[in-house]
């Protein structure tokens, strides 16, 4: 170590109070680097468990494959992984005591099938040979059909059939049924013989409606005959960004006709056909990636340019016994390797810990909101990531360090040893209009004269603030926009079990609310109709599809009864008596739809109608095109709302939905026949138990009525917008700390490195009540020249990443009001702060100790 390297780590050790507030803010900086990388590589993690869990481990699914094909697949140098499936069909089981399931569903599984869809055994073993099954656990606890371990079945399989429909259902249509009562059949092809050998859970991809229990037979590859067809899904080696095109490739080398992807999956590897959506995640990362390394070369260089205006006399006997330009930048680099080399690592493992008791309490809160089925946040480390959060660090710490290094270079010993290099007086720069004293006197002209005196300091600290405005206000947006996306990329599943039926009555669903273990429920009545529009309000996005002045509307009618109806008015605070009125026909229209358009890929959230209240709309039902319409009774506009019903999910472009009471639901009902058989019923419903309430319901419910129980699905889409809210919050809470910490630093040591300057001040006669307004003033000019350039920066960041999301997801802008408020106020209270806390430390400063004040 040569002599200026031993005199700086010297000077470190002397002035261990700077030192450590350098050492701080690298910390933080690093830490939120290495947080935010490992947050974000394990949220990838959780989402790609939790994608397998429900879909199974594969990104290729190849269909109707020969064995020929299927070897060629395996060959293939792409493939890592394949397992073989096959939907053998149905069989009859007999006496199922739940008759909304009375089959068995036989699916095949390669070996390695077992493993990628994740088939997990209760109990037994899992079947070695074609004539070997296991069955769902469910045959017995739900069926009660008993069967045990060792029990040999005979089975006829077939296809399920609909007289007058070509295609044979599968598992995710449930018990079908014509209009005349007409239940499903069996169309039996096979009889087989099988041996029971274990028991496995019912299996996540099997939807609760399913109208069959799984039983898992083997398939050998090796006894596939030729004629035999069945499905490949392919784990890939390496998803490269030829995947699609290599897919392709594979399939017209080998005449293979059909293929799917795990676009789910694949999207969370960074891989997707949707180039609207890979712009989109590639925008965003980039984005926010900037602001988080701006924020840090922020905060770390802040720290080093106070560090070397405090040293600048250091630097200047330095300079004055030989040390060359090079020996004084290398002198600050060094600095830089020796903090960097202790904050490096202590930031990583900052970063870590704080994720991982994030994580913790996470978790513990995920299982009693969502229940211990779902998946958990588990720490990932990738090396890749533990690289980049390190390099990231090394390079922020190098440019924060090489400002202040060239700085340092150029520092003489005569300006050093004199400290004036830092204040440039002349006439022209710190003139100051008269009107600043007149309206806040002679202490205010002071202290803009000393902001202006002091150009360098101030703009150090002006930097800090602006900075900061620019990182809350830019991931304010940033988390705000998310947690919108997430919201328009989720279905609205607000409800566990949903029980649909036509040709019914309220009063039939009425005793299913009553259930122990349901804590929510709406009982609604809906039907589909049409609705002519006039162009004054119809909103942008159909006006060119507008003829005679006028748009075809589908309409979505639905009543809710007394009950439910009562609840939500409340809820979207319209009055209830409006809607009750004897004679009087009023609804409630949801005036903003959100949807995703299937031809563009994009979520679109947007005004469905431009209707006011007191406007009133025509309803028409007709049967068919050719039929005549049927007028219902014309409704009056109440209310508008963006606020949908429980288990109401919102129409796409076109469409509209209109909530009714029950009451003139009735009297729609009765306007005719053909109106009345088009009527369905429907009841959502909470619990805490779906599993055990959708099996009381099955016990009594009428053979015309299904049962969609949605709470897996429910419980997937509530996992990802509370991972997404807690990120949210949490980056939030992490960046204003961090801004808060830098202003405060910035500022207490400005005022710090200013004890001359006020003891010359209080020496010629200003008091400490004229002190303390000239601070309060500065505050003012620091927070104002701050907000004039951090705002406009902040609202060009905002239109980035609005830009970046507009690909996949639509929605109108909205500045963040509120956010911008809340920075305004917040940035002359922590100005204000900063100044009145660095006050108080230099208050009783004595002012001989003031003027004779040496920074080494």
């Amino acid at each position: 170590m040569n002599i200026v390297n031993k005199l700086t780590a010297r000077h470190l050790k002397k002035n261990k109070r700077r030192t450590m507030i350098t050492i701080i803010g690298v910390i933080i900086s690093v830490a939120m680097i290495m947080a935010v990388a490992t947050l974000g590589v394990s949220f990838l993690d959780l989402m790609k468990r939790q994608t397998i869990a429900s879909t199974g481990e594969w990104h290729v699914h190849y269909k109707n494959l020969t064995r020929d094909q299927a070897d060629a697949i395996q060959d293939d140098e792409a493939t890592s992984k394949m397992a073989l499936k096959n939907d053998r069909g149905y069989a009859k089981l007999e006496g199922s005591k739940n008759r909304n399931k009375p089959y068995l569903f036989l699916r095949e599984y390669s070996e390695q099938g077992f493993d990628q869809f994740h088939i997990e055994l209760a109990k037994g073993r899992l079947p070695k040979a074609a004539n070997e099954v296991v069955i769902s656990e469910e045959i017995i606890k739900d069926a009660k059909v008993e069967y045990k371990i060792g029990d040999e079945i005979t089975l006829e399989i077939g296809k399920r059939v609909l007289p007058e429909v070509l295609s044979p259902f599968n598992q995710n249509f449930s018990l079908q049924m014509q209009e005349d009562g007409t239940l499903e059949t069996l169309d039996a092809e096979e009889t087989a013989s099988f041996t029971i050998v274990g028991m496995i859970k019912r299996p996540v991809w099997e939807p609760t409606w399913a109208p069959g229990y799984t039983v898992i037979n083997y398939i050998d590859p090796e006894l596939v005959t030729e004629k035999e067809s069945f499905d490949a899904f392919v784990v890939m080696d390496k998803l490269r960004g030829s995947f699609y095109s290599d897919v392709k490739t594979l399939m017209k080398k080998n005449q293979i006709e059909k293929a799917s992807y795990n676009d789910d999956l694949l999207r969370l590897d960074g891989l997707t056909d949707n180039d609207n959506l890979r712009v989109t995640l590639f925008s965003l990362a980039a984005i926010i990636m900037v602001v988080i390394i701006v924020g840090s070369v922020a905060l770390i260089y802040n720290a080093f340019a106070i560090s070397v205006s405090e040293r600048t006399r250091h630097l200047g006997m330095l300079a004055s016994v030989g040390a060359t330009k090079k020996q004084k930048r290398n002198s600050v680099f060094f600095e830089g390797v020796l903090i960097g080399a202790f904050s490096i690592p202590i930031g990583m493992l900052a970063g870590l810990g704080g994720i991982a008791v994030t994580f913790w309490y996470v978790n513990t809160n995920l299982a009693a909101a969502l229940g211990d089925s779902s998946e958990k946040l588990e720490i990932v480390i990738t090396p890749l990531s533990f690289l980049a959060a390190c390099l990231i660090s090394i390079i922020t710490i190098f440019f924060s360090t090489y400002l202040p290094a060239r700085k340092a270079s150029k520092i003489s010993a005569i300006d050093a040893i004199r400290q004036t290099q830092d204040i440039k007086i002349s006439g022209k720069t710190i003139k100051t209009s008269r009107l600043v004293r007149k309206l806040f006197g002679m202490e205010a002209e002071i202290g803009l004269k000393n902001v202006k005196r002091n150009k360098k300091r101030y703009r150090v600290t002006v930097f800090s603030l602006i900075i900061s405005i620019v990182l809350y206000l830019s991931v304010s947006f940033f988390t705000t926009s998310l947690s919108k996306s997430a919201d328009l990329s989720q279905k609205d599943i607000d409800y566990d079990i949903h029980v649909v039926g036509s040709d019914l009555s309220i009063k039939d669903l009425e005793p299913f609310t009553l259930l122990d273990k349901v804590s929510s429920t709406s009982l609604q009545t809906s039907m589909w109709g049409t609705a002519e529009i006039n162009e004054k309000a119809i909103p942008d996005l159909l006006v060119d599809q507008i003829k005679n002045g006028k748009y075809e509307y589908s309409v979505n009618l639905v009543g809710l009864e007394e009950k439910s109806f009562q609840q939500y008015a409340e809820k979207i605070g319209a009055d209830v008596q409006d809607f009750t009125a004897t004679g009087k026909s009023a609804a409630i229209v949801i005036d903003r739809i959100s949807y995703q358009d299937y031809s563009t890929g994009k979520f679109v959230e947007t005004k469905s109608i431009e209707a006011k209240p007191g406007e009133k709309i025509q309803i028409k039902f007709k049967k068919d095109e050719n039929a005549t319409p049927i007028s219902l009774p014309e409704l009056e506009i109440a209310a508008l709302t963006d606020q949908v019903p429980m288990g109401v999910t919102t129409s796409t472009l076109g469409g509209v939905d209109i909530i009714i009471p029950q009451k003139t639901m009735d009297e729609v009902k009765s306007v005719h026949p053909l109106v009345k058989k088009e009527i369905n019923y429907h009841l959502f419903l909470n619990s805490s138990d779906p599993m055990a309430t959708q099996r009381e319901i099955e016990r009594t419910i009428p053979s015309n009525v299904s049962i969609f129980n949605v709470y897996q699905q429910k419980e997937n889409a509530q996992q990802v917008l509370m991972f997404v809210s807690i990120f949210t919050n949490g980056f939030i809470a992490l960046i204003s700390l961090i801004s808060i910490a830098n202003i405060f630093n910035t500022i207490s040591t400005s005022i710090s490195l200013r004890k001359r300057e006020f003891a010359m001040l209080k020496s010629v006669g200003l008091t400490p009540k004229g002190f303390n307004k000239m601070m309060y003033y500065e505050s003012i000019f620091y927070g104002m020249k701050a907000l004039l350039y951090g705002l406009p920066i902040s609202g060009i960041v905002m239109v980035l990443i609005y830009m970046a999301l507009q690909p996949t997801f639509e929605y109108g802008f909205l500045l963040p009001w509120m956010n911008i408020l809340f920075v305004i106020a917040a940035i002359f209270i922590i100005v204000g702060s900063a100044m009145l806390y660095s006050i108080q430390k230099i208050k009783k400063e004595n002012i001989i100790d003031g003027l004779i004040q040496e920074n080494i």
